[in-house]
């Protein structure tokens, strides 16, 4: 073997991998070179060990054999003797500390599953907030998606999914898309509600004025808060402490620049402020204080609003409540890049590799936590990050969740083929997914859905069910061995099912042909015969699956009632039904692979949810969910 490969070998990389046909890649030499000319692979002396409740644990080689001191997280402390470096089984789950000597160790000891689904069978929606029209803004709020929840949960719905509401970049109206945030460890103020309605707002959100004329609201809202604001927003903001003044001093920061220059990110800014230590940072923040402490309020004022919507949704009568969305990664140029760089993938994309929807492979424009960052750090990033989802959930949905597992990774400028997978520490990261998941939702646990689609590795899956993650079953993409569609009854019963998801078209959409219609307009051509075609015989397929005999209908309506009531009747203990789906909508919130060309992110609904779902059509799909 080369000292090159070697390398590759130790650092986690793999040379070899299988495609989405199961045939066998191997990584260029040259793909492996730049990449391991970007990965820090230091993981400094083991500080954190994870195990399981009730087993024996396995210590690093610096513990010694002997007696050391455990401190349980509850604040008792016992002596243990170790013996062959294992410590004896320890029956509390959380984070511990064992010292011996002058070393120390923190033991994460974590449950046997994440948090089961409430028991029964249970039926949910997905929503886009800034779709909604509750409350008539120019597009969707928190306080809009209480209204919502709210409608759903009178409705039945037992859970209510929204994608996610990481920190963006408040002063950069282009940089809309909620899975490539400035920060995940805070919110995307742009939800905050403020302002008033809106007359007339159109089908379309145009974000370039109406980003900037909600944060005017905002600081509408700033200047005139009344004492007892002032006294709670104090609070608030002592208590998120280093963290939550380095988002404020970033965004403060990002507005300035922006604004002169228009620079998308710190990448940009002059040289003297890519250090968050600097003297020029120092002297920006001691000149703009009231700038950083507006930022400070606007977290605060969201996140309030964000737990308010939850205490809706759990009011409505909702089992599960909201289910937040945890992107796979955060862009480069944004807050965690600036101050929180060594935690990072420095140099490197994450992505995707070639395979059927993909030929040339993905480069997401994002990276994500380096695994030897978090070996160094003690797991203290990803912890972070959990919290920050799990806060006022009652479940959280993992995007990409085989990057617990491992990442494709791709050098800055090279194709996206030209990457690599970069394994992750899936074991100690399961674990403490697992104990975070208990202590959500104010103790209450919270149930894990992981989006297993895509090229899975071989066991992913049943590691998944047997941790109690939920996967998730998509209509469309349930088939056999021969590609025919599975009937309902033949579903997992270890994931959620679904009938579309925001990145497929909508069932009435691909029973139209929408989506190919859509790629054929973008690639400048009509859709041709062959796709007219092999669609033709996918409908035929799909109807024979979930259509009990009846004739093919011409209309999408009926084949709508009937994905929902297969989703509803496969043994998944929670069925999600998007929006989109239930009112019977042709466009799909985005199009992957696509930027300006397809109106992703912008589309809203054509009515308040309440009044939509009062609606004969929708009522019958509603009840079809109840009684199955």
């Amino acid at each position: 073997m080369s000292d090159l490969h070697t390398r590759a070998e130790a650092a986690g990389l793999s040379r070899h991998w299988q495609d989405a046909k199961g045939h066998d890649q191997t990584v260029s030499d040259e793909a492996l070179a730049a990449i391991l000319d970007r990965l820090d692979t230091d993981v400094g002396e083991t500080v954190f060990v994870s195990g399981e409740l009730g087993q024996q644990i396995s210590l690093p080689d610096t513990c010694r054999d002997g007696t050391a001191r455990l401190t349980l997280e509850g604040g008792d402390v016992v002596s243990v003797s170790i013996r062959d470096r294992n410590l004896p089984a320890i029956l509390q789950p959380g984070y511990h500390r064992l010292e011996q000597g002058e070393r120390e160790w923190t033991i994460a000891i974590a449950p046997p599953r994440c948090p089961a689904p409430p028991s029964g069978r249970h039926w949910g929606s997905a929503v886009q907030i800034p779709s909604l029209r509750e409350g008539g803004g120019a597009f969707g709020d928190f306080a809009g998606l209480a209204g919502a929840a709210k409608a759903l949960g009178r409705a039945g719905a037992a859970a209510l999914a929204i994608s996610p509401v990481h920190a963006l970049f408040p002063a950069d109206a282009a940089r809309f898309s909620p899975y490539a945030p400035s920060s995940r460890l805070f919110r995307n103020v742009w939800l905050a509600p403020a302002g008033e309605p809106v007359a007339d707002a159109p089908a379309l959100i145009d974000w370039q004025s109406a980003a900037p004329d909600r944060m005017q609201d905002l600081r509408f809202v700033y200047d005139r808060l009344d004492q007892t604001q002032v006294q709670a927003f104090e609070r608030w903001r002592m208590e998120g402490g280093e963290r939550l003044e380095s988002q404020a001093l970033f965004d403060a920061l990002h507005a300035y620049f922006h604004g002169r220059d228009r620079v998308s990110g710190w990448i940009d800014w002059p040289e003297e402020y890519h250090d968050p230590e600097s003297e020029a940072v120092a002297r920006f923040a001691a000149e703009h204080h009231d700038a950083i402490r507006f930022y400070a309020f606007a977290q605060w004022w969201t996140d309030r609003a964000l737990r308010d919507a939850a205490h809706t949704a759990r009011g409505s009568g909702m089992a599960i409540g909201l289910i937040a969305d945890l992107a796979i990664g955060v862009a480069m140029n944004g807050a965690d890049g600036w101050s929180r760089r060594g935690e990072l993938l420095t140099g490197l994309s994450i992505g995707a590799p070639p395979d059927p929807l993909g030929p040339d492979g993905q480069n997401w424009g994002i990276t994500a936590l380096s695994p030897f960052a978090l070996r160094r750090q003690g797991f203290a990033p990803f912890i972070d990050t959990l919290r920050a989802v799990f806060a006022h959930a009652g479940g959280i949905r993992i995007d990409h969740a085989l990057g617990l597992c491992r990442l494709w990774v791709v050098p800055d400028g090279a194709p996206a083929d030209q990457g690599a997978y970069l394994a992750m520490p899936f074991t100690d990261m399961m674990r403490i997914l697992r104990i975070e998941a208990h202590r959500a939702n104010q103790g209450r646990g919270a149930i894990v859905i992981g989006e297993d689609l895509g090229t899975v590795p071989p066991g992913f899956r049943d590691i998944m069910a047997e941790a109690g993650m939920l996967g998730m079953r998509v209509l469309p993409f349930e088939r056999d061995g021969d590609g025919a569609f599975l009937p309902p009854d033949m579903w997992s019963d270890q994931a959620i099912a679904m009938t579309a998801t925001h990145d497929i078209a909508t069932v009435a959409g691909w029973w139209k042909g929408r989506d190919l219609e859509w790629r054929a307009r973008i690639a400048g051509r009509p859709v041709s015969s062959e796709e007219s075609a092999d669609r033709a015989q996918e409908r035929t397929a799909l109807w024979q699956a979930i259509g009990h005999d009846a004739p093919k209908p011409d209309e999408p309506s009926e084949v709508v009632g009937a994905a929902i009531a297969a989703v509803a009747e496969t043994p998944c203990p929670l069925a999600i039904v998007p929006v989109e789906d239930l009112l019977g909508l042709d466009e799909q919130p985005n199009l992957p692979g696509t930027i300006d060309e397809h109106p992703n992110w912008r589309r809203r609904l054509p009515d308040t949810l309440d009044r939509s779902l009062a609606k004969p059509e929708v009522s019958a799909l509603i009840a079809i969910l109840n009684a199955r």
